[in-house]
């Protein structure tokens, strides 16, 4: 728990620390952990605002986090409440103000707002003391609200929030919102640039890339905890990383629609054309300046690659596409990247990827079944896939599924 004088070292680095978390999603949690621990909460959440309503985007709770095997986290059901005075956050988002309440169940029953007991009931949880604070830019717009719950003393007992912690919280809250708002804007702008893709490919869509990084995310953060790696390598790779999923089919771009918007498969010709824009998606971030172009470059490049050798492109030069010499078949093909000669964030994109795609309908085929595609996953294990991160995905198999439907088209 921290002290007060604590609490004021924090508001004082807490800006650049999280001006340091470049994506959206990664942002919020961070967000959620560092409010919680900023007034010792057992749980919080975030919303974020989409015109009139706000979306539920994050959620956590230390007493049901512990019935959890390690590692695991919460899964929570994506939903959206109006901008309005009916329920707590809608009234704080609606006024602009804060809420600080001893006990929601005790609320006067001649407020505007009331709780809904619905989550206590189902999780056998029971929400005390509850301070709601808006997100608000520079500018005055409401971008979210946050929430913490359970105020808890040294001795762990649920206390309310104290007028000080209420205080505290508007400065953090200001703080956050100023990082939320950077971070919606790097979002935008690779969203315009899937946009792009989408223009000329259909199937690249805000919610598949969405999807494949989220998988990824998971994905990675279980095999690194596995590993042995960092927390705070862990942090810094998963913020870049996330970034890094979602455009790993930007080369399409570069593709002629004549083939990327043709209603069939291709011909061998054709897949051959395709197959460049994992070159061509590398050669993008070519002029690196930053750990996410690295990252970025590695994604586009080797997506498609095979943990049997049998991928694309294989050895290959970035600013030519021409094969290697050194790694080059007799028929001068490049020869595949295989096993671990492929970089880690390009196998957890192939298999996060390839499940994504398998789910979902295309214009030359409908969406398999969840046992059909999780079949195909685990079939392919060591020949088309890393066979440990197809054991960690399906560890992971009801958080990536709660992913799918966060992210629905």
């Amino acid at each position: 728990m921290l002290t007060e004088s604590e609490k004021l070292n924090v508001l004082t680095t807490l800006g650049i620390e999280l001006n340091q978390v470049n994506d959206l999603d990664i942002l919020m949690e961070r967000i959620l952990t560092e409010a919680r621990r900023f007034v010792n909460a057992d749980a919080g959440s975030i919303y974020i605002r989409h015109d009139d309503s706000l979306h539920f985007s994050y959620t956590q709770n230390d007493t049901l986090r512990k019935k959890l095997a390690a590692g695991e986290k919460l899964i929570y059901s994506v939903f959206t409440i109006s901008i309005n005075e009916e329920s707590i956050a809608g009234y704080v988002a609606s006024t602009g103000g804060p809420l600080n309440i001893r006990d929601v169940y005790e609320i006067d029953p001649v407020k505007p707002y009331h709780f809904s007991k619905k989550f206590d009931e189902v999780s056998k949880y029971r929400t005390h003391s509850m301070l709601t604070i808006p997100l608000v830019n520079i500018k005055g717009k409401v971008l979210g609200v946050l929430q913490v719950i359970n105020s808890q003393d040294t001795e762990n007992r649920v206390v309310p929030f104290s007028e000080t912690d209420e205080k505290m919280m508007a400065h953090f809250a200001s703080t956050a919102a100023v990082a939320l708002e950077r971070a919606q804007m790097t979002r935008a702008i690779i969203l315009r640039m899937i946009r792009m893709a989408e223009m000329r490919d259909p199937k690249e869509t805000g919610a598949h890339v969405n999807r494949v990084a989220g998988y990824s995310i998971e994905i990675y953060e279980h095999w690194a905890r596995r590993n042995g790696h960092s927390d705070m390598e862990i942090d810094r790779n998963r913020d870049i990383f996330r970034m890094a999923a979602m455009l790993h089919d930007v080369g399409k771009v570069a593709i002629s629609d004549t083939i990327l918007k043709k209603p069939a498969r291709f011909t061998d010709e054709e897949y051959a054309v395709m197959k460049q824009h994992t070159v061509l998606g590398a050669r993008l971030f070519a002029d690196r300046q930053s750990d996410f172009d690295d990252a970025a470059a590695v994604v586009a490049l080797n997506h498609h690659e095979r943990w049997d050798g049998k991928g694309y492109p294989g050895y290959v030069s970035v600013e030519t596409g021409n094969p290697l010499p050194e790694h080059t078949n007799a028929d001068g093909s490049p020869v595949g990247k295989k096993a671990e000669e492929i970089p880690l964030f390009g196998r957890i994109v192939a298999l996060a990827d390839v499940f994504d795609a398998l789910s979902c309908a295309r214009v030359y085929k409908e969406a398999w079944s969840e046992d059909q595609v999780l079949d195909t996953l685990r079939t392919d294990s060591g020949t088309h896939f890393d066979p440990e991160l197809v054991d960690i995905f399906f560890k992971k198999i009801e958080t990536i599924k709660s992913i799918q439907q966060r992210y629905q088209e």
